[in-house]
């Protein structure tokens, strides 16, 4: 479960835990929500983009770097998509390769580029160089700190739910993180807690998300663009300034094919009724190996999903307290909360 639900679910209950551990820096994620989603999901999956282009029809279909041998709408041929650039074609893979591992930076990088991975524990000092960096170089203004912060939600999130972090077991069918296992995590996350338990309006959450701006400070913490600040002074390597045109294209397109993908995904999820019973999607179906949407949900229940998400929403926070430590200015932000109405009320109303 580390797609757009997984993601938009770690940073929804990182959020909470931030609220509940009363750390200065929730009321600031809340107020640029869809920011801090965006920062969760678009912040480190610079893949999201096509695959390929249904013959029939003429759309772009799939997800970037998954295989597609036919066509999601008419179940005909694709032919490949490319993204163009300045007379160079790149696919799917080729953008992964040059900038997973950059926004990831803890892993993900490319064999030959490995020797730039951040250690875990070094993490927190990374992310409070760029978040100094954040106010130094880029200005006043809190949406981009929130992009920031979903930004780590994403770290944690697939750190712990591809086990390069120890911390998080959630064995359903055939192990941690497998394709067989997706279809569950993300139904039962979206339906069973997220729209059940957590009231959470998904369509309009990730209609929101896709259309917030690019944050220029991705392309800091991704080292691309000329070095400087705190980042660069301590993280010398790895910085990459001519790429930086080609990634804020990329951003753009990841932005876009999102809000065709909302819909889409969606529809795929929607659960219909039958009777007493609620059905899914047969293709999600048949990736579980013709699981029923009840067995899945016993499935869930059994391997305790609940408690690896709050597993998760801690995990999130603790990082974010982490930060918060080493940056003064994230410990002193404005309150709020005040003056609040009332207040305003007894003050003025009988002046």
């Amino acid at each position: 479960m580390s797609g757009i639900v997984g993601h938009t679910m770690y940073a929804i209950l990182g959020g909470k835990a931030a609220v509940a551990q009363k750390l200065p820096i929730a009321p600031l994620i809340h107020r640029h929500y869809a920011s801090y989603l965006a920062g969760a999901y678009m912040g480190c999956d610079i893949q999201i983009m096509p695959e390929a282009i249904c013959v029939d029809t003429g759309e772009e279909v799939g997800f970037g770097t998954a295989p597609l041998e036919r066509s999601p709408l008419t179940g005909g041929a694709v032919k490949p998509w490319t993204l163009k650039f300045e007379g160079k074609e790149y696919r799917p893979r080729d953008i992964h390769h040059m900038f997973y591992g950059r926004a990831h930076v803890v892993f993900g990088w490319v064999p030959a580029e490995r020797k730039y991975i951040v250690p875990w524990d070094h993490l927190p000092d990374y992310a409070a160089r760029v978040f100094q960096d954040a106010r130094d170089l880029y200005g006043p203004g809190d949406r981009k700190l929130a992009y920031l912060f979903g930004w780590l939600a994403h770290i944690v999130g697939d750190s712990l739910i591809k086990s390069v972090q120890p911390g998080i077991t959630l064995n359903l069918l055939d192990g941690k993180y497998t394709p067989a296992n997706r279809p569950i995590q993300d139904l039962v996350t979206l339906h069973e807690v997220g729209r059940k338990e957590l009231r959470l309006d998904w369509a309009s959450l990730l209609s929101d998300l896709a259309e917030t701006p690019v944050e220029p400070v991705q392309l800091h913490y991704m080292r691309i663009g000329q070095p400087r600040g705190l980042l660069a002074a301590d993280f010398p390597d790895a910085w990459a300034p001519q790429h930086e045109a080609l990634l804020l294209r990329v951003l753009a397109e990841n932005r876009r094919y999102q809000q065709i993908r909302n819909p889409r995904l969606m529809k795929q999820y929607a659960l219909k009724q039958q009777g007493t019973r609620w059905v899914c999607d047969e293709e999600l179906s048949r990736k579980t190996g013709g699981l029923s949407y009840a067995e899945m949900v016993a499935l869930a229940d059994k391997a305790n999903l609940r408690h690896a998400l709050w597993e998760m929403g801690e995990a999130v926070a603790l990082l974010f307290s982490q930060v918060v430590e080493r940056v003064p200015y994230l410990q002193n932000l404005p309150d709020p909360s005040v003056p609040g109405w009332e207040e305003l009320t007894v003050r003025w109303k009988a002046s």
